[in-house]
């Protein structure tokens, strides 16, 4: 980039002065507030214990999600399991969990069951903190809960290999970093009249265009948003994830984000894309609470039938929605048990009509929970 030259909008005179179309995003406004209401009437509806195991999944799924956007994938029992017990949710056996795991679930646990608290630079260091506890971000050392120096050269994103790199977004320079992270903390703990759905794409943006840390921006963005997001339903718990539409749809995200970081601070477009997502999020929300009702449906038929530890394991395997086809070889391995001993479990949650053959078949042979 050369000196003097403005490509970026943290470069613009007017920077941060943020403007956009309220009358034309009205509509997915309206949109949005009306599926929050949708899916918080259902909620009401299910009782205490059925909305925690709701929130879990919708937790454990924004964890799981937020990372595997930066090309990071985690342990989903892992997860599962540590917001499990640090929501006091019971879940059965808890599957162990390693500090990085218990990292990111600490940040977004903090963003959103702490929502109502100011976000401050403190926060905002113990977030970066606890997603790199070991001080290292894969084989690189960085510099942990403080603004980055830039001693290496400008922040940039970039792609593509080293000889052909594309450098799609330059951040600020780190010498502005303190005053441009006061005045973004300054309007995120006031009372600045945005709608507070508009106030959460906003914060999102801003934040990411700062990228004040070594690594870790877009996680921290995104724990950002979901803190607005809070705030915007009134609620600490969550029961969607913005991190796991943002994955599903991250061609485009990286294209909104790349295009709103370039263009003027007109940001209706991002707000438009944001909101989108945000309801798609929503709407995703219904298909996890109908598996969350439906696994408690099933437990409530078959609690009277004792099932041994490796059978409770495989068959919440199944309800949480597993991956491929269920043989014997794969329950011998999930389970740790002999092949025999993996064919007497089946046998038995066949005869007591629990599970069924999958249709197909095949060289061998492959089971499906049986409809109630």
């Amino acid at each position: 980039m050369n000196s003097g030259e403005k490509i970026y909008i943290w470069q613009a005179d007017d920077w941060p002065d943020w403007r956009y179309d309220l009358p034309a995003l009205a509509g997915l406004l309206t949109d949005v507030s009306r599926a929050q209401g949708l899916l918080l009437g259902r909620l009401a509806d299910v009782g205490l214990a059925l909305r925690d195991q709701a929130s879990l999944a919708a937790l454990t799924e924004d964890v799981v999600k937020t990372s595997e956007i930066e090309g990071e994938v985690l342990n989903v029992e892992s997860v599962r399991s540590s917001i499990a017990r640090r929501l006091g949710v019971d879940i059965g056996a808890l599957a162990p969990v390693d500090r990085h795991v218990e990292g990111v679930v600490e940040m977004v646990l903090d963003a959103t069951s702490h929502c109502s608290k100011p976000l401050t630079t403190e926060r905002l260091f113990g977030w970066h903190a606890a997603l790199f506890p070991t001080g290292y971000s894969g084989m690189n050392r960085i510099a942990i809960g403080q603004w980055r120096d830039d001693a290496d050269g400008p922040m940039q994103v970039v792609s593509g290999p080293v000889m052909r790199r594309k450098i799609h977004y330059q951040a600020p320079p780190a010498e502005v970093l303190p005053a441009e992270i006061a005045a973004f903390l300054a309007w995120a703990n006031g009372e600045t009249g945005e709608p507070a759905l508009i106030k959460a794409g906003l914060a999102h943006l801003w934040f990411v265009t700062l990228h004040p840390f070594d690594d870790g921006n877009g996680r921290i963005a995104r724990a950002v948003g979901d803190l607005f997001l809070a705030r915007a339903d009134g609620s600490p718990q969550r029961f969607y994830s913005l991190s796991a539409q943002i994955q599903r749809e991250r061609a485009g995200y990286y294209e909104i984000l790349e295009r709103s970081q370039k263009g003027s601070l007109d940001v209706t477009d991002w707000l438009a894309w944001f909101l989108g997502a945000l309801g798609r999020a929503i709407a995703s929300a219904h298909a996890t609470l109908d598996a969350v009702l439906v696994k408690a449906r099933f437990w409530q038929h078959w609690s009277g039938t004792p099932l041994n530890p490796r059978q409770l394991k495989l068959l919440n395997r199944l309800l949480d929605g597993f991956e491929g086809k269920l043989t014997s070889s794969k329950w011998a391995a999930i389970a740790k048990c002999s092949p025999d001993t993996a064919l007497r479990d089946i046998t038995q949650l066949l005869e007591l009509g629990i599970l069924k053959k999958s249709p197909g078949g095949g060289r061998s042979s492959s089971y499906e929970l049986a409809q109630l």
